[in-house]
């Protein structure tokens, strides 16, 4: 690893991409509008700020990201049946 942050940097950016699958899922007009809201902001927020802007909590704690696997899970089972 030459570049240890730019993993970390993707898989920041992995569960932040889950967050907002999973508010699409549960409000897509909501979660849509927020999105856009936060792209609309680009470069003049810090990464947290912009979390908060989407909606998303910028919480990588163990119970957060077991929220999201467990999210990832049921889509996936419902996807299999």
């Amino acid at each position: 690893f030459e570049v240890p942050f730019y993993y970390i940097e993707y898989g920041i950016a992995q569960l932040g991409a889950i967050g907002m699958w999973k508010q699409y899922r549960e409000n897509p007009k909501k979660a849509l509008e927020k999105y856009c809201h936060a792209l609309s902001l680009g470069g003049t927020k810090t990464l947290p700020e912009l979390y908060e802007a989407a909606g998303l909590q910028f919480d990588f704690s163990p119970a957060k990201i077991k929220n999201l696997i467990d999210f990832v899970k049921a889509e996936l089972d419902a996807v299999s049946e």
